[in-house]
């Protein structure tokens, strides 16, 4: 099968601190991936790297086999990837379903010259607006479309962010803890909605999760981290037989 994104010998270098060190991994399409390990041993930084928030001090990053490590962010997310922050950025004084319509790319209205011309945006407002309503009514959001997004649960902030991300068009998805502050139960509806979109909508996940025993349910393989290092990938069910794991990331 084709690879959609490839890492290779990644690192991050921060004063004398390796963030991330040598890292490498592919990721294929329509996967759904867990990154896992103890706080500080460079989950984010990855992230942050991958979606161009950060410059890489070495190494490579591929995406369907063109390079995306020196692009800006705003350049990589026109080519597919997107990504969420363990704190919700919505914008609190707009509703719902107005969060929702910022992120589509190649918005017509949004030119100078084409903005005052109403027949020529009007249409694709109309298709995006359709576009939204579908992708709330499956986060179970719809109905909340008029309110603030203020008004919010965190987990709804956590499951709108999320939609936000998917009017973006995006290939891939890179969440940062998407469970972080809500309940078990909520946690669980959460990956289910992430599994539901992932099959419906054919798209590829990069999750970062603490909640092990919600991950593990669901993704399809897991990569652990520490000290800027992978130090396991494979199958969820084994990893917490792999003595490095033991050693350095369940404390036993």
């Amino acid at each position: 099968m084709a690879v959609l994104l490839r890492v290779e010998n990644l690192v991050k270098v921060f004063g004398g601190l390796r963030a991330v060190d040598g890292v490498s991994f592919e990721v294929e399409p329509g996967r759904l991936i867990g990154i896992v390990g103890p706080n500080g041993s460079g989950k984010t930084t990855l992230f942050n790297l991958i979606s161009g928030v950060v410059k890489p001090t070495a190494g490579k990053i591929y995406l369907s086999d063109k390079r995306i490590d020196g692009l800006q962010p705003y350049e990589i997310f026109h080519r597919g990837i997107v990504r969420s922050y363990q704190i919700p950025r919505l914008f609190y004084g707009m509703s719902v379903r107005e969060n929702s319509l910022l992120s589509p790319r190649d918005q017509i209205g949004e030119s100078v010259l084409k903005a005052p011309i109403y027949s020529s945006w009007v249409r694709q407002e109309h298709e995006l607006t359709g576009k939204s309503t579908e992708l709330l009514e499956m986060l179970q959001l719809e109905r909340l479309a008029g309110e603030s997004a203020s008004n919010l649960s965190g987990g709804q902030q956590k499951l709108l962010e999320i939609g936000r991300a998917l009017m973006g068009n995006p290939s891939m998805l890179l969440l940062d803890e998407p469970t972080a502050g809500v309940s078990p139960k909520l946690a669980v509806e959460i990956f289910e909605r992430i599994v539901d979109l992932q099959k419906r909508l054919r798209l590829t996940f990069l999750v970062i999760e603490h909640r092990l025993e919600v991950l593990f349910d669901y993704v399809e393989s897991v990569h652990v981290m520490d000290k800027g290092k992978i130090i396991y990938s494979g199958s969820p069910s084994d990893v917490s037989k792999d003595q490095k794991v033991i050693d350095a990331y369940l404390g036993y």
